[in-house]
């Protein structure tokens, strides 16, 4: 049984220390002070015993990773366990010294306690440690998606209540009646109709500039595969990222005038109209090895003639790494299995005019390092006082072409600008946010791979998690629609389709 897991310093004075089993604060700062008198130099080992415990421990600069643990222990495992800790440590602090861990103290027992359970060993990971103390929630963010969506929706409610308060106003001004009265405390109906004009008035006035040349990025789990949204949403949506400054500088920021280009929608949009989007969230290891890929995508149809409202989608499907397809409830799943056809159930009915209706989705999840789309090594070593760093990508899905490709890799504080070796593409480096920014403005087959080389002070564990990001033309699944026609008479219908591929997250732990 492990009794005790602390961080003390070589005379034997406690730093940090979690306890796994009941003991009272002098015992654990006795055995600890006892433990540097115990240990002799002329060995090598890395464990001591006294009577009643067993201490086994790493040296970490001036300082010691101790493990206390009963006689019976294995020692065996109980190495491997104070590996798994002294990993840990250098992931919250930037220097193994006594201030820097006094700092994050508590950062270091929550992890402890992640490792080590009632004075056992846990099944886990550093990347698992990671995220368990990150403590994301699901059900937060899905709490926060519905509450951002009710958000809109009143917004939206208000802005239409102020349309029509300030048209009554203009009909009562046009027929030479007094404009009607809109409440206001016991004011006359004048007063109360010029207060109303000017709320209304200063509504619509903020409402105008709203220009969002941003491609739509993601916004949580709820919206990802909403039926039936409304293109006003993603307008709504990047305001609100802008009116929020910082987050909008991560996700969009400087490349919004670019992604806008890559994703403007086609000038020649037909009555019968597609948007087919896949958004990608993967973390892979620093080391190799994908951890999870999850890829959503959806085909939302948009009718703008009524004349075309009975159809059927003809829907090429050449994926081969399984892919799971959903139709819509009110879709004829039998047609689409037989057929690869997307029609209603009942084909007297017709699809919804001037709205955006999701009819096709779907999903692929999978730990298969060769569907990576873009692989990306990033190799630090440190040579003396400073870190070279080399960084490569390559391109593995040769029919994609990414554009506007962003990767943003940490860098230490307080330690100057990074001196770049060689590079492909540019970089731009962000000082306030200790961040590098390598931009290759496209990547495809005739460019698949390049590399970045720079130098500077700092410790392997300071350029991870690598962030990456991208906007893209071209789907990664081979799924597309292939031709239109009306359900009567089979004739073909004129169509245009519009395909992004974008980044939820893409990152290397």
């Amino acid at each position: 049984v492990l009794l005790a897991a602390a961080v003390c310093t070589k005379a034997g004075k406690a730093i940090v220390s979690r306890q796994f089993v009941e003991m009272t604060r002098t015992r654990i700062e006795g055995l600890l002070a006892a433990f540097p008198k115990l240990m002799n130099t002329g060995k090598q080992h890395t464990f001591v015993e006294t009577e009643s415990v067993r201490y086994v421990y790493q040296p970490m600069e001036k300082l010691y990773m101790v493990l206390i643990t009963t006689k019976n222990s294995n020692i065996l495992e109980d190495l491997e366990t104070l590996r798994l800790f002294s990993r840990v440590i250098p992931e919250y602090c930037r220097a193994l010294e006594e201030n820097e861990i006094s700092e994050h103290c508590f950062d270091l027992i929550f992890a402890f306690d992640e490792i080590v359970a009632l004075g056992y060993r846990e099944n886990v990971n550093l990347a698992q440690i990671r995220t368990f103390t990150e403590m994301e929630s699901h059900e937060e963010k899905v709490f926060r998606a519905v509450r951002e969506t009710q958000e809109r929706e009143a917004k939206a409610e208000m802005r239409r209540k102020a349309k029509e308060l300030q048209q009554a106003r203009r009909d009562a001004e046009r027929q030479g009646k007094k404009a009607p009265g809109f409440g206001g405390f016991g004011s006359s109906a004048v007063s109360g109709g010029t207060t109303a004009a000017m709320i209304t008035e200063t509504i619509i006035e903020t409402e105008k500039p709203k220009v969002a040349p941003a491609p739509a990025r993601p916004s949580g789990p709820s919206k990802a595969l909403k039926l039936g949204a409304k293109g006003k949403e993603v307008d709504n949506f990047v305001d609100k990222l802008k009116s929020e400054g910082e987050n909008i500088m991560t996700s969009v920021g400087k490349r919004s005038t670019e992604a806008a280009k890559v994703l403007a929608p086609p000038v020649n949009m037909e009555s019968v109209h597609m948007k087919i989007e896949e958004k990608i969230s993967l973390t892979c290891g620093r080391d190799g090895g994908l951890q999870n890929m999850e890829l959503h995508g959806m085909i939302m149809l948009h009718i703008s003639d009524e004349k075309f409202a009975r159809i059927r989608l003809h829907v090429e499907n050449e994926d081969k790494r399984g892919v799971q397809l959903q139709t819509h409830p009110n879709v004829d799943k039998k047609l689409f299995t037989a057929e690869s056809q997307i029609g209603l159930k009942n084909p007297e009915k017709s699809f919804p005019i001037n709205s955006d209706v999701g009819v096709l989705k779907w999903r692929l999840q999978t730990t298969e390092e060769s569907f990576i789309p873009l692989t990306i090594n990033c190799w630090p070593s440190e040579s003396g006082n400073s870190c070279d760093v080399n960084i490569e990508y390559e391109l593995q899905e040769e029919n994609l072409e990414l554009n506007d490709v962003i990767i943003t890799i940490p860098l230490p504080s307080g330690v100057g600008a990074p001196v770049i070796g060689e590079i492909d593409g540019e970089y731009r480096h962000d000082s306030r946010r200790n961040l590098l920014e390598w931009c290759l403005p496209v990547i495809d087959a005739k460019n698949k791979s390049g590399s970045l080389e720079f130098s500077i002070a700092g410790q392997p564990n300071d350029f991870f998690p690598v962030h990456v990001s991208f906007v893209s033309k071209k789907n990664y699944c081979n799924i597309q629609v292939t031709k239109v026609t009306q359900v009567d008479g089979n004739s073909p219908v004129r169509f245009s389709t519009e395909t992004t591929f974008l980044v939820d997250k893409y990152e290397i732990l």
